[in-house]
């Protein structure tokens, strides 16, 4: 992982409001924790540097990955969505259940799951997201007809960040 992702995930944790977010790949182990009153990040290699009600820390046990619920900014989500306001209230936004890469084929020499236009059944893999190289696919929760797809492929996702638009059967 570059330092740069690492500061990204650092702001992004400071700004969720999460205490803890533990990150661990085959390669480094990472421990994100919130604490106003120590404001240092702490690593393995002796290194210290100071950011305000942040500590991070690589342990040297295998740890379990805590993903923290996060707000979304509905903001972003309706200038990218040009669907007007008065035509969703019927519509069901699905939303992503988790941190990720948002991808709309299985395998890049495959098709996508779901065009817009396209109908869709309770059950049916709309997308996958892929979390510390596990890929979980999104099945839908609802019938219907696919409006909008308002994530583009190979894109990073946040947990409740809005999908796909859908009009219900």
């Amino acid at each position: 992982m570059e330092i740069k992702e690492i500061q990204n995930l650092i702001k992004f944790v400071a700004k969720s409001g999460a205490q803890e977010v533990k990150l661990e790949t085959d390669d480094f182990k990472i421990t994100i924790k919130t604490n106003a009153d120590t404001p240092t990040i702490q690593e393995t290699h002796s290194t210290v540097q100071t950011i305000p009600s942040m500590v991070v820390s690589t342990p040297t046990q295998p740890q379990q990955v805590v993903v923290p619920p996060v707000a979304e900014d509905p903001a972003p989500a309706k200038a990218k969505n040009e669907v007007s306001e008065e035509s969703t209230d019927n519509l069901i936004t699905i939303k992503s259940p988790m941190i990720g890469t948002f991808y709309r084929k299985p395998s890049p020499d495959k098709k996508v799951f779901v065009e817009v236009g396209d109908t869709i059944n309770e059950g049916d893999v709309l997308c996958v997201v892929e979390a510390m190289k596990l890929f979980n696919e999104i099945e839908s929760e609802v019938s219907g007809k696919i409006v909008k797809i308002l994530v583009d492929d190979s894109s990073p996702v946040e947990f409740d960040q809005p999908l796909f638009l859908v009009e219900p059967a």
